[in-house]
């Protein structure tokens, strides 16, 4: 007898219950569907999503690793979502870039996709309800913030209802051996990314920037003598070999991105919620020289904690400066409401970018 035969038809009868529980959690998730439509609530609810997470990380008792359960989970709430209602989530394109890869991340493989030239067509296109959602790179932490997504932000009046973290592994890919490459193409960051790792292995190699990562890998692969640094979707989806793996000079290569949508996320509480405001000081700045402080005094009186701030300039005059910031707390608490108004007591502009869970 063979001895693996007894515990094969163990898992296979697990196997039997897991797909029997999952099309009766699904079924259950439709009615819930229904019961949105017809009172016209959100199909994507970040916060429940957020919530879903930490109970079965919870309930877990291993031997699977919580990411390994989380990622299942994703999918099976990507599926339901289908079920509810088609989804159809933007993202800056073509297809296998980095922002396509936090997509499928975040919104699993149920959902549609749809790729987006640039940062300001993502923001047009939910403004406008071709899509319901979109997925923005916001910054890196190794090349810092996306400029054109935080200046978007200016003049939308739509709001950031999740955040993704996706680790950034560049390959090289190319159908000319190492030794014959003389152009490399890819995107700004990813050439700066990558920097180093250029400068020893392809020192002569022409860098040419490009829209996105995924473009450049379509320019390599018509190109005889090139290459393109992208991620390795890239090189899978579009049939061009991968030459060299993992050359970001930093091993923590990591981008965060945003979820946009129309309307906002409602609070998760226990302190893992996260806000994004846009600031503005106006005269306030050149009138007096501690106006920085005095905008942060008001959360840190109330014990809400800064977790970023960074400046630029608002393009109406010469030293005039947005700022975009990044406090602890939903927009709904109440600290966060008193900080609002005394901001707004000498602030010209304190505008609300939207509030979302901190990750899971």
């Amino acid at each position: 007898m063979d001895p693996l035969q007894p515990i094969r038809e163990k898992i296979d009868a697990h196997d039997h219950q897991i797909v029997e529980l999952l099309n009766q959690r699904l079924t259950l998730a439709a009615e819930i569907g229904k019961l949105k439509r017809s009172s016209g609530g959100q199909i994507y609810v970040p916060e429940r999503e957020d919530a879903v997470l930490r109970k079965i990380a919870a309930l877990n008792q291993g031997p699977i690793k919580n990411e390994a359960l989380q990622a299942i989970y994703r999918e099976i709430m990507s599926a339901a979502i289908a079920l509810e209602k088609p989804l159809l989530i933007a993202y800056l394109g073509p297809e296998a870039t980095n922002t396509h890869a936090a997509a499928m991340k975040k919104f699993g493989a149920s959902v549609d996709y749809h790729a987006m030239a640039t940062i300001a067509d993502l923001f047009t296109a939910v403004e406008k309800g071709e899509a319901d959602y979109a997925v923005i790179p916001i910054e890196n932490s190794t090349e810092g913030s996306v400029r054109e997504a935080l200046d978007s932000f200016v003049e939308s009046d739509l709001k950031i209802v999740a955040q993704i973290y996706l680790e950034i592994n560049h390959v090289l890919i190319s159908s000319t051996p190492l030794e014959k490459i003389e152009k490399v193409y890819s995107k700004d960051q990813a050439l700066a990314q990558c920097r180093h790792w250029l400068q020893r292995h392809l020192p002569h190699a022409q860098l040419v920037d490009t829209t996105s990562t995924a473009r450049a890998v379509q320019i390599a692969k018509e190109t005889p003598g090139s290459a393109a640094i992208a991620g390795e979707l890239a090189s899978q989806v579009y049939g061009v070999p991968v030459v060299a793996t993992r050359i970001q000079d930093k091993a923590d290569n990591t981008t965060r991105f945003f979820v946009i949508g129309k309307k906002p996320s409602g609070p998760v509480g226990g302190g893992r919620d996260m806000t994004s405001l846009l600031i503005s000081l106006g005269d306030e700045a050149a009138a007096h020289s501690g106006s920085l402080l005095k905008m942060l005094l008001p959360f840190g009186e109330r014990g809400i904690n800064l977790s970023k701030i960074e400046s630029r300039p608002s393009k109406k005059r010469s030293w005039d400066y947005y700022f975009f910031i990044d406090v602890t707390g939903h927009y709904d608490d109440a600290g966060m409401k008193e900080a609002m108004a005394e901001l707004k007591k000498f602030c010209p502009l304190v505008k609300w970018l939207g509030s979302y869970p901190v990750v899971t």
